[in-house]
């Protein structure tokens, strides 16, 4: 009929959408709470200080009534002290304030996201029409342009938090190591031995920014030495025994197909830090002539699965399901097996076309 607009919704792309918007919560829910485990121990070093500061003041008070039979360098020891306090609980108090708006902006960012997802959930299901669906899926996608800006300011606000305040600390240290090789040669040594320490920290700061945006190595090296770099850095990290098993002929794969599994095994070890407290996980890629699996195994507390598939949704298990929609959109099948108390496998296998 005339003005009827008779086009119909692409279940694909949607499904893409709702992927990418889900995967997106769950790195946000992450960074959100560790944001409030810094706040709150922000808050209580705060109050320390300033209980510091409180019992200074009131020293001070008494030595100033003491004036003048006071010892000059206690009067100067003491000022020097309760100055000092006040400047870290000033410091302090800053670093509470911006903390406070970082978290503030988490939560707010990821009530836009969780509404961009009720919404791609009721177009997915909705029985109205192509005209109200096609409505739907506007509002939702001016939605997700705007948490593509958002995450644009996210990555720069990381950038100038780290690696470019890094490196302006850098400029002045070699300021000073400037000055200081015709004042006091002895001293560059020293002094230098800070600055190289500080550069590599800038350096790691840089590359691991870089690998959760897109490790590197999946396109120069492929998926076993990213995944082998990927897993003993995890161990080191996290202080969990961590194993990489391959087997049969390490091959190069598509490139879409390395980013998929690359992403299923971080995923899956995300999970077991966050939620499996495992003493030991095990990853395993296994290539064969037509296929790959790839398997990752904790040994921690497992899950009542059949319960969780349940309210994956409605509990906002994104891991589990940003995992199953990475697989099936490399057409391949995952597999999920757990019980309480006797950990986690997380199963993933891809056929290989010519």
């Amino acid at each position: 009929m005339p003005g009827t607009d008779t086009r119909t919704l692409n279940p694909s792309a949607l499904s893409g959408v709702r992927f990418l918007v889900s995967k997106r919560i769950e790195e946000l829910e992450s960074v959100a709470d560790s944001q409030e485990v810094e706040l709150n121990e922000t808050i209580a070093q705060r109050d320390q200080i300033h209980g510091r500061v409180s019992r200074l003041s009131v020293g001070w008070e008494k030595l100033i009534a003491e004036l003048p039979g006071v010892d000059p360098e206690r009067v100067d020891s003491n000022f020097r002290a309760l100055a000092a306090a006040r400047a870290d609980l000033a410091a302090s108090e800053e670093h509470q304030r911006e903390t406070t708006a970082r978290v503030q902006g988490l939560r707010a960012e990821l009530e836009v996201l969780r509404s961009v997802y009720r919404s791609l959930d009721d177009v997915m299901a909705s029985s109205d029409g192509p005209a109200v669906g096609a409505e739907q899926l506007r509002n939702a996608s001016r939605q997700v342009f705007q948490i593509i800006e958002e995450e644009r300011m996210r990555i720069a606000r990381d950038m100038h938090d780290g690696p470019a305040q890094a490196m302006a600390n850098l400029v002045l240290q070699a300021e000073i190591l400037e000055r200081l090789i015709v004042r006091d040669p002895e001293q560059v040594v020293s002094e230098l031995a800070d600055f190289k320490n500080s550069v590599r920290t800038v350096l790691d700061d840089t590359r691991r920014l870089i690998f959760d945006l897109r490790p590197m190595t999946l396109d120069d090296l492929g998926l076993v030495p990213t995944l082998r770099k990927f897993v003993r850095e995890f161990g080191e990290r996290d202080q969990i025994p961590a194993t990489l098993r391959v087997l049969g002929q390490d091959a190069r794969l598509a490139g879409p197909l390395e980013v998929t599994i690359f992403r299923i095994v971080q995923e899956a070890l995300t999970n077991a830090r966050k939620h499996a407290h495992p003493t030991a996980v095990e990853v395993m890629v296994k290539f064969e002539p037509d296929s790959v699996e790839v398997a990752v195994r904790d040994d921690g507390v497992g899950m009542d699965l059949p319960a969780t598939e349940a309210t994956l949704d409605a509990a906002r298990h994104f891991g589990l399901i940003s995992m199953r929609e990475r697989a099936e959109r490399a057409k391949g099948t995952l597999l999920i097996t757990s019980m309480p108390g006797r950990g986690t496998e997380v199963l993933a296998r891809f056929e290989l076309t010519a």
